[in-house]
């Protein structure tokens, strides 16, 4: 399968600057989650990778290979949409087997193709049912299956799960992972959705603004954000960031309005490492606040615990 990379990709609409100077890499067959708010430049991106839309600057590659001239027809992708883009007059049966008739392929080849991706989606006993009398669900799954019968070097997934109910994007979601793993087909995920993206990625890269704030594993993302946007927007509840500053003492300590909470040493080290100054910004989980008798660095007043919960 291809691997993906973007080199200083940017995109403006006119005036208005949709992507700057992206630089990102998806590995061969892995599932990398495009997420951010609305208007951070995430569905332009994929529009690019797709080649719908032109880039105003930059390179992409498959594998080594230039592609940002290449039309859609040229880069052996496919798309699953948000809003299914099926034909309501075919059968679940046609809709997966339409881009294997518009090559071709011989009947029999066509038939083995649609009944191994059907079986592989559990909609083998929907293929003779319209796809206009189908549910959501079911119809998503059609989607996906017309998708992965063209054997593609790239799945490109814009929002595939937002019009389902919560039940059922649990489960597509579990589902969705699976056929990747089993296909091995290198996939871009854009979604807004942290939960989505968190369950299903092997890696999440956030944008907002324009710009890539951090790409990494979600673990990486929870527990070591690496700006301000990422720890406030990854977590729910999020983060709480509070201002604060380097108390001066024997003790080391961070000062929050009028407490002073110790520090352990190994974060105060990393802190002065890092070349913090004086004034911080103290991010902590809801989850990693607890109370204790005493503080376990010898003060009975408390303080900051395990350094990876800040």
């Amino acid at each position: 399968m291809a691997t993906i990379r973007l080199e200083q990709l940017t995109k403006y609409y006119g005036a208005v600057e949709a992507v700057r100077d992206l630089d990102l890499q998806v590995r061969s067959g892995e599932l990398l989650a495009l997420l951010g708010p609305s208007g951070c430049g995430k569905t332009s991106t994929l529009k690019m990778i797709a080649g719908v839309e032109p880039p105003s600057g930059g390179e992409i590659f498959f594998d080594d290979r230039p592609v940002k001239r290449l039309q859609p027809g040229a880069r052996n992708i496919a798309m699953v949409f948000e809003d299914y883009a099926l034909y309501p007059r075919m059968t679940a049966g046609e809709n997966i087997a339409f881009p294997l008739r518009v090559r071709r392929l011989p009947r029999a080849e066509i038939a083995r193709r649609v009944g191994q991706v059907a079986e592989m989606l559990h909609v083998a006993d929907l293929l003779d049912q319209r796809v206009d009398g189908l549910s959501g669900g079911q119809q998503q799954r059609i989607a996906i299956g017309r998708a992965l019968v063209r054997d593609p070097n790239l799945l490109l997934l814009d929002e595939p799960l937002s019009h389902l109910d919560a039940e059922l994007k649990a489960e597509l979601r579990a589902e969705l992972k699976r056929l990747q793993k089993d296909t091995g087909v290198t996939t871009i995920l854009v979604t807004h959705d942290q939960v989505e993206a968190m369950a299903m990625a092997d890696r999440v890269a956030v944008m907002h603004a324009a710009r890539l704030q951090q790409a990494g594993s979600p673990e990486a993302l929870y527990h070591r954000p690496a700006t301000v946007f990422v720890a406030g927007f990854i977590g729910e509840p999020p983060m709480n960031l509070l201002p604060g500053t380097l108390a001066d003492g024997a003790t080391p300590a961070l000062r929050l309005g009028p407490h002073d909470l110790p520090l352990p040493r190994p974060l105060l080290a990393r802190l002065e490492a890092a070349g913090a100054g004086r004034e911080v910004l103290f991010g902590i989980r809801p989850e990693a606040v607890g109370v204790a008798r005493e503080y376990a660095e010898g003060g009975p007043e408390g303080g900051v615990g395990p350094e990876r919960n800040v």
